[in-house]
C-alpha cells in the first residue's frame, strides 16, 4: 500500500478536518520544523493523534528538520521585492546567514523561497551586499535561500534539530526527514543522534535536494530507510527542464536497490486555491506511482491551502488508480 502524506498547518490543525483527511485516504502527515520546535507544535500534534484515534488508526508522523538548509532571518513583516528594484542582503536589509555572506560576490544568483524569487548580486557594502531583483514577489520570514554554483557546507544539524530529536519519541514521531543531504556523513550524524536519544526505531528519510545528494546517491541509499525526491530545491539546483530526468534516475536507482522512495513538491500546487487540480498534476501523481514511489506527499496544499480534504482525496484516489495499473 502506498503512503499518502499531507502536511500539518493552519488549514488542517483541527481534529475534525484531520479526521476527514484520514477518511479521504491520508495515512500520515509531515510537520515542518523549520519555523517551530516540536514542543511549540504540540497542539497540532495532539490534534493529529486525536483524529487518528477517532479513525482507529495509528498515524505516521514525519518531522522535517532544519538541517543544513540556508534561510533568511526573521522579518518584521513581509517584504515586497519589485522586478528591477535594488535589494539589500545582510546588515541593514534582508537578514541572511553569516556563512552565506562570503559567497555573495558580484554576479552571484540568489534564489529565495524555493526559487520563487531571483536576485543577482551587484556589489558589496561592508557587511551587506546590493542585489538586483530579477524575479520579484513577496518574501516572508525564514524562507529558503540558495546560491546556485556555490559550495557552502553548514553543519548537518542545528541545536534545534538535536532538541527536537530528543523529544521525538514522546510526541509519536515515526520518521525524521533530513533535508539537503550531501553525503554519507550527514546521514551517519543524524542516525547517531537518533540512537543517542533512544529513537533508533524511528525511520530516517534522506531528502535529495541538491546535486551533491544526487551524485552521492549510491553511498546514501544504504544509510537511510527512505529516499525523498524533494523536487522543490532540487529543481533550483539545475535548469528546470532537467529535473524530470534526474527524478527518473533517482527512482530507477531506488528500485534497483530495493530502497523505498517518496516523491514530493507541487503535486497538487494549484489546489492551494482551487478545488480541482489540473490534468498535468494528476498525471504527475500517477506517473510517480508507476515509477515505484512508496509514498507521495503534499505540502502547502494542505498546510495553508483552501481545500485540504479535497487535496487528499485527489492524491489518494489518483495513487490508487495508478496502483491498479501496476
Amino acid at each position: 500500500m502506498i503512503d499518502i502524506y499531507g502536511t500539518l498547518g493552519p488549514s488542517c490543525s483541527d481534529p475534525d478536518i484531520l479526521e476527514k483527511m484520514f477518511h479521504a485516504g491520508m495515512t500520515g502527515v509531515r510537520l515542518n520544523l523549520s519555523h517551530v520546535t516540536i514542543k511549540e507544535a504540540a497542539p497540532q500534534i495532539e490534534a493529529l493523534h486525536e483524529a487518528a484515534r477517532r479513525c482507529g488508526i495509528k498515524a505516521k508522523l514525519l518531522v522535517d528538520m532544519q538541517g543544513p538548509e540556508l534561510r533568511v532571518g526573521a522579518l518584521k513583516s513581509a517584504v515586497r521585492l519589485e522586478n528591477g528594484a535594488e535589494a539589500i542582503l545582510g546588515e541593514g536589509g534582508i537578514p541572511v546567514p553569516e556563512i552565506a555572506l562570503a559567497y555573495l560576490d558580484k554576479g552571484q544568483e540568489v534564489l529565495l523561497d524555493d526559487g520563487k524569487l531571483l536576485l543577482e548580486v551587484t556589489g558589496r557594502r561592508g557587511r551587506s551586499v546590493s542585489a538586483r531583483v530579477v524575479r520579484g514577489g513577496e518574501l516572508k520570514s525564514r524562507k529558503s535561500i540558495a546560491l546556485p554554483g556555490s559550495s557552502i557546507y553548514p553543519p548537518t544539524m542545528t541545536e534545534q534539530d538535536l532538541g527536537n530529536i530528543a523529544l521525538a519519541a514522546q510526541y509519536g514521531v515515526t520518521g525524521v526527514m533530513q533535508p539537503f543531504v550531501r553525503d554519507r556523513h550527514d546521514l551517519v550524524t543524524v542516525r547517531g543522534a537518533l540512537n543517542a536519544s533512544g529513537c533508533g526505531d524511528i525511520a530516517l528519510f534522506a531528502k535529495i535536494e541538491n546535486m551533491d545528494g544526487v551524485s552521492h546517491l549510491d553511498e546514501l541509499i544504504p544509510e537511510c530507510d527512505v529516499v525523498v525526491i524533494a523536487r522543490g530545491d532540487l529543481g533550483n539546483a539545475m535548469p528546470l527542464w532537467e529535473l524530470p530526468g534526474v527524478q527518473k534516475k533517482i527512482a530507477a536507482k531506488c528500485r534497483k536497490t530495493g530502497r523505498p522512495f517518496l516523491t514530493v513538491t507541487q503535486m497538487l500546487a494549484s489546489m492551494e486555491k482551487n478545488p480541482v487540480p489540473t490534468r498535468a498534476e494528476v498525471s504527475d501523481i500517477y506517473n510517480a506511482v508507476l515509477d515505484g514511489s512508496s509514498a507521495v506527499m503534499v505540502t502547502g496544499e494542505t498546510a495553508v491551502g483552501l481545500y485540504p480534504v479535497e487535496v487528499i482525496k485527489y492524491l489518494a484516489n489518483t495513487a490508487k488508480e495508478a496502483q491498479k495499473a501496476l
